[in-house]
Formats: structure tokens, sequence, C-alpha cells
């Protein structure tokens, strides 16, 4: 008699990093309902102090990490053929589009800081600099993992890293719209 498959099973990579990208999930979510419930307290505040945001370069970003994400998971199939040289390629690639988001969002940031735009202006930018700062230093974490992973690319590190990187596009897919987008 065989035993019952565990339901987890079939889960791709490594079950810690599914609990760590589970709870860093459950940490950005419950900021993001937080800041949508103050919103609805004061509309006209969030939609002014919205205004002051940057939304091309965050549609810029947009675009770079979720190109990223592709390079991530370029490595991953790469690294699942045994090519090991592709895959370090896709993973530098990715963590160097990391860093452009990095700059850009820097940019950003400094704009604001120019302006007396801080963390104590408004409930809003309370939120704005704590979301994508949280964001920010998962990228810059991630990039860590993607170059730590390209030194020596095997198929679990590769896999863990993509995983980890995917969580931090996620992430911002979730952001972009509330932050910069919803009125």
């Amino acid at each position: 008699m065989s035993q019952p498959r565990s339901p987890l099973a079939d889960l791709p990579g490594e079950l810690i990093m599914w609990v760590l990208i589970v709870s860093e999930l459950a940490v950005f979510c419950v900021c993001l309902l937080i800041l949508l419930v103050l919103r609805l307290g004061d509309p006209a505040l969030f939609a002014q102090s919205q205004d002051q945001l940057h939304r091309a370069a965050a549609g810029i970003n947009t675009v770079v990490l979720v190109s990223s994400g592709y390079g991530a998971a370029r490595a991953v199939a790469a690294i699942r053929q045994g090519a090991e040289a592709p895959a370090r390629r896709w993973l530098l690639g990715a963590a160097g589009l990391g860093v452009i988001f990095l700059g850009l969002k820097s940019v950003e940031y400094a704009d604001a800081i120019s302006k007396g735009i801080g963390v104590e202006t408004n409930a809003f930018f309370t939120f704005y600099f704590l979301l994508t700062g949280f964001h920010a230093a998962h990228v810059a974490a991630g990039m860590v993992i993607l170059l730590l992973v390209a030194i020596r690319p095997q198929p679990d590190g590769v896999q863990a890293g993509a995983q980890f990187w995917h969580m931090v596009d996620l992430v911002w897919v979730l952001l972009f719209p509330i932050i910069y987008l919803l009125q």
C-alpha cells in the first residue's frame, strides 16, 4: 500500500523559500490594506499626494522588473538543461535590471526629498516611503541572492533565487497600481 502524496510534493523549489515568500507577501498585503483603508478616510489628500509622484518612472520600473523576472525564469530554464553559462548570464542580467530599478527609485526619492516631501509629510507619504523602501530593500537582497547563485549556478540555487526574485516582481506589480495609479 502506497503512502498518500503530500499536497506540497509538486511545489517547485524548497518549502522554506515558500514560507519566506508567503510571509513577506503577507506583510506587504497588510500594509497595502492599511494604506487603502487610510485612503478611504481622506481621498483628496491621497490623490493630491499621489499627483506628486513620478508615474512615468514607476511605469518604466515596472517594465524593468518584469523583464528581470523573465531573465530569472530563463536562468531556471537554462540550468535545467545543464547550461551553466547561459544561466549565469540570465542571472547577471536580472540583477543588472535590479540596479536600474534602484537607480530610478533613488532619483524618485531624491526628487521628493528635494521638494520637502518625507515620511512625516502625511499618511500617504508615510506608506509610500515605507512600502517602496521595504520593497527596494527586497530588490537589493534579491540582487545579492542572484549574484551569489550566479557564481556557481546549480538547479536548486537558481530555482530558489528565481522564486525570491519573482516575489519581488509580484510585490511591485501590486504596489505600482495601488500607490501610483489608483485614484
